[in-house]
């Protein structure tokens, strides 16, 4: 912590550290919103905070920029909580504990929070800082951006007076965004029924983990591997060979639009030493075809009382689970043909629950296209379909922000970005899903761009954040707010 608040820009690392110390899951920002209430309140800043919780801090423009269109600096203040295995972590109490190591700053065992709270500190930092030009800011600080954009969604079309947004929600330096992929749920809650194990089974846990999990949109195009999938597609190759056996239960990942690093299942069976040397030969050939970053694989058993394995499934409805999981669409679906490189349309199947008298399974599908969005969510719905089960629903997420290349803030950017650092600024669109996407539904005629820091592996107990691109950033935003003064941005 003390190396840390000696990092550049003091500011923006001194707000970081306070935002890890101050618990913030999705639906639970209540403490943090409460902190920076009264942050604003002791520095002078108009604040307000809406029903669903969104607060906005408003700083007036300095002197020269009173004409100027008002800016609207923009993050949220959730985070996604993951943690390593065996960690005693409670997101809902302990302070995330972050740590230097080779130029980037990571957390001990846990998720970092960087996504998005350095995006929060640069804002902060602007609003607390009396030597920078801008023109009147507003800074919105969003709740719920990570379980659905459910706080972006509920603002009002009055929440903010300015007409230009810079989203602080992407995280690869460098780079200037445009436009980002809209999403759905597809979720599924489907009742089965459960009944005793036959006599003379037994029940053992098998467990698969040591995966590298990640982001569902930034990181779904680096062929990571999903342990529910993969844990599926063992089981299910496994009654293939005539491995008989029975599921009580099964879970895997904890987050819609993270990559799941872990799944495990209880089965009721006649000889568990089968399987473990089953899974030996599976991990094998796994293990060949894995990324390097997933090399850490590995499946472990262990005996389960009987009366905590509880009823399971008979072997046909076993049968069907396995194969509805292992049929179900998982990663890249198609490649954007406009943007090369960039990941047009995908699927995470990010939660599984499988548990006394009901299959619970949530999936997030993300698009750059509206009509592909629907396309493959009614396939995975049909996937259900044909094996017979019912109650599953799609729910709408985030927007598509659809690119605008003749945006004028976009171009004092790039004149901004040349300038400082010599070079010309990537121009991106982005597969993970933005508020802008939201944004740019309610406020039609916002201006709007988003950059950041280098941030690696968010959603996932790797996260990291580059320390020399949080610098970078804060010379490049204010060196654009300072900007807006020359240049004429009015519609």
């Amino acid at each position: 912590m003390n190396n840390l608040s000696r990092l550049q820009p003091v500011a923006v690392w001194r707000h970081f550290l306070r935002l890890c110390q101050i618990p913030r899951a999705s639906g639970h920002e209540a403490a943090v919103r409460g902190a920076l209430l009264e942050w604003a309140a002791k520095r002078g800043l108009s604040a307000r905070s809406d029903a669903r919780g969104n607060l906005v801090i408003a700083k007036p423009a300095t002197a020269g920029y009173e004409n100027c269109p008002g800016v609207v600096l923009q993050g949220h203040l959730d985070m996604v909580c993951q943690k390593r295995g065996g960690s005693a972590h409670d997101f809902g109490r302990d302070p995330i504990r972050p740590v230097l190591e080779d130029g980037w700053v990571r957390a001990d065992g846990t998720t970092l929070g960087a996504d998005n709270g350095i995006g929060v500190a640069l804002a902060l930092a602007v609003l607390e800082a009396d030597d920078l030009k801008h023109p009147a800011l507003e800074v919105l600080l969003t709740v719920e951006e990570e379980s659905g954009m459910h706080g972006a969604a509920a603002l009002g079309r009055d929440a903010v007076a300015g007409r230009l947004l810079i989203n602080l929600d992407t995280e690869e330096w460098g780079e200037i965004y445009i436009g980002c992929a809209g999403s759905v749920d597809v979720v599924a809650d489907v009742p089965l029924v459960f009944a005793a194990a036959p006599m003379g089974l037994e029940p053992v846990r098998i467990r698969l983990d040591g995966l590298a999990g990640g982001h569902s949109g930034i990181d779904i195009h680096r062929q990571r591997g999903n342990a529910i999938k993969l844990l599926a597609r063992f089981l299910r190759e496994s009654l293939e060979k005539g491995i008989d056996f029975q599921l009580a239960s099964m879970r895997g990942g904890t987050a819609h639009n993270a990559i799941a690093r872990d799944a495990e299942a209880v089965l009721w069976m006649s000889a568990p030493s089968v399987l473990r040397a089953e899974a030996e030969s599976f991990l094998t050939g796994l293990r060949a075809c894995l990324n390097a970053e997933d090399s850490g694989i590995r499946i472990g058993f262990e005996p389960v009382p009987p009366q905590e394995a509880g009823n399971a499934l008979d072997l046909g409805a076993t049968r069907k689970v396995l194969d509805l999981l292992h049929g179900l669409p998982y990663g890249v679906h198609r490649m954007s043909e406009q943007m090369p490189g960039v990941v047009e349309t995908s699927n995470n199947i990010g939660e599984l629950r499988l548990e006394q008298g009901l299959l619970h399974v949530n999936m997030m599908v993300r698009s750059s296209d509206d009509h592909l969005i629907h396309a493959l969510s009614d396939k995975i719905v049909a996937c259900f379909a044909d094996s017979g089960f019912e109650g599953i629903r799609v729910e709408g997420a985030g927007a598509v922000w659809t690119p605008n290349p003749e945006s004028k803030l976009l171009a004092l950017a790039r004149d901004v970005y040349r300038r400082a650092f010599s070079s010309e600024a990537r121009i991106q669109v982005i597969h993970a899903g933005l508020e802008c996407g939201v944004f740019g539904w309610l406020w039609p005629e916002m201006d709007m761009i988003s950059f950041g820091p280098t941030i690696r592996d968010a959603h996932a107990p790797t996260e990291r954040v580059e320390v020399s691109s949080v610098e970078r950033t804060w010379l490049f935003l204010v060196g654009a707010l300072a900007a807006i003064s020359a240049r004429d941005l009015e519609s």
